[in-house]
């Protein structure tokens, strides 16, 4: 795998210093691939604690959720890097598609052996594989949080351009000799762009921060085959498409300026959900999990409170 990502040190004015403390990191082999993740015990057990996994976004890895966990001393979290990114080797032999994801938490769940009292939490393109997994596997979790959800189709509405040029970009990625395809995909200053248009927060040394956590991490990824199927995974589905069937308690934390999972959509799929509450945060695009991971935690602990396993 190329290209591995050291750990950050928790240490720096944005984590406690209690997060190193509190950090196991781990593997675990699923149908013949290396699986990474780490565990955040919690500093003291409560009656308020509880294992919450978390699937995090596309081109990201369990360092994006850090700054949540953080916050959240209290509850063991317990965070892989998907298949195909991070530490974590791609799917041998099979497409990395939503399908491919839902069937990896599965297998993921059981040999950990995490019962259904787990809270499964979710960001961007993991509200997507955790709203799948819990449609195709109801009652395995207690509680659904999605962070930043994908609410409607990528490929539709006024996003739609857009998203089919970052389609061709990952396919002209992938057909690209080897050494241009990997310069192409990993090149630094696409990374920025990204990471500038996605920033809100006025705070230099988070915006930093926040540059510097994409720069080290966003092209961590095992091949361009892989990554581009992942990609057209993030785009071909949402959270909507199986909203109605997701009865569990769920939570949804929307950033007020999110222009990639928009406030409309998110009160259209609000709708949706049988058993759903949601928290805008102001000021916040889709970075929700770098820039307020406060006021998320706070949204996750008041919600598992009102709806204890």
């Amino acid at each position: 795998m190329d290209n591995v990502a050291t750990e950050p040190s928790p240490g720096t004015p944005l984590f406690s210093d209690g997060l190193e403390a509190r950090t196991r990191a781990a593997e675990v082999v699923l149908g013949g691939a290396r699986v990474a993740y780490w565990s955040y015990e919690p500093l003291r057990v409560t009656p308020e604690t509880r294992t919450i996994l978390v699937i995090h976004g596309f081109r990201g890895d369990h360092h994006g959720l850090l700054r949540v966990a953080d916050q959240l001393p209290e509850m063991r979290l317990i965070m892989p890097d998907l298949p195909g990114f991070g530490r974590s080797a791609a799917f041998p032999g099979a497409e990395h598609s939503v399908e491919s994801y839902v069937r990896f938490v599965s297998d993921f769940m059981a040999a950990l052996g995490l019962g259904p009292d787990t809270v499964l939490l979710g960001h961007s393109f993991g509200s997507i594989v955790a709203s799948h997994f819990v449609a195709a596997h109801p009652e395995t979790v207690s509680e659904l949080i999605l962070v930043n959800p994908i609410a409607a189709p990528a490929l539709e509405g006024p996003k739609g351009f857009m998203t089919k040029l970052a389609v061709l970009y990952y396919e002209a990625a992938a057909r690209l000799p080897r050494r241009l395809g990997h310069g192409l995909l990993r090149s630094q200053l696409i990374v920025r762009v990204m990471s500038e248009t996605m920033a809100k927060t006025k705070d230099k040394q988070l915006r930093r921060f926040v540059h510097a956590q994409h720069s080290a991490y966003f092209s961590v990824f095992a091949d361009r085959e892989s990554l581009l199927e992942a990609f057209k995974a993030s785009v071909g589905g949402n959270v909507a498409d199986v909203a109605r069937s997701l009865t569990l308690p769920v939570l949804l934390i929307a950033g007020e300026k999110d222009e990639i999972a928009t406030l409309p959509d998110q009160h259209t799929l609000l709708a949706l959900l049988p058993d759903a509450h949601l928290d805008v945060i102001p000021g916040v695009g889709h970075l929700i999990h770098y820039e307020t991971p406060e006021p998320a935690a706070g949204f996750i602990r008041r919600f598992l409170k009102d709806h204890s396993a």
